[in-house]
């Protein structure tokens, strides 16, 4: 089987390690609570600043957000050394700007990822990943964001969406928790 996982608050949870970065950043204490109960992929508003400020302090932060110690999701790396070990095709597709594309590979394989030459694909805008799926002929295909998945309502690739506070309207099955979605696919005899 060929399985497409998206990167960034799919398997690692990046908003969460950014939130963190901006209060430090920033000298706030904002609450988490505040945190999980956005129901926008922005950040910034929490923080009181403009849509033109908190994209200023995001690509002023990229580099310490995507490459410091950002928490991989709980279980999400043992379900894919699982999948390589049985055999399965394993492709991330991020839409992480081009000038990241090198590093953040190189990131992930220090994290522990199954990353295949060929299997790593980067760079594109988020409506463009439509047809690197369509062109990998995924079995699935994991991602946290709306404006993704519903690109892929039309496609035969089976859709999951990563849970985030954002996407809850989403009736797309819902993956909360990696090791649980493990489990149940074994389950269901995944092999």
């Amino acid at each position: 089987m060929r399985f497409g996982f998206d990167i960034d608050d799919t398997l690692i949870n990046l908003r969460e390690h950014a939130f963190h970065i901006y209060n430090r950043k920033l000298n706030q204490t904002i609450d988490l609570n505040e945190f999980h109960k956005l129901n926008t992929l922005e950040i910034h508003t929490l923080y009181g600043l403009s849509d033109i400020e908190g994209k200023e302090m995001w690509n002023d932060s990229l580099e310490e957000i995507y490459f410091t110690d950002c928490a991989i999701f709980s279980g999400a790396l043992d379900f894919l050394k699982e999948l390589e070990q049985q055999g399965h095709e394993i492709f991330y597709i991020t839409a992480r700007n081009k000038a990241y594309c090198r590093k953040t590979k190189e990131w992930m394989i220090e994290q522990g990822f199954p990353v295949k030459d060929g299997n790593f694909y980067c760079g594109m805008k988020d409506h463009e990943k439509i047809n690197i799926i369509q062109k990998l002929s995924l079995d699935y295909y994991f991602d946290d964001k709306p404006e993704v998945l519903n690109t892929l309502t039309d496609e035969s690739v089976s859709c999951f969406v990563k849970d985030q506070s954002y996407n809850r309207a989403m009736n797309l099955p819902r993956l909360v928790d990696w090791s649980e979605y493990h489990e149940k696919l074994k389950a269901k005899g995944l092999k």
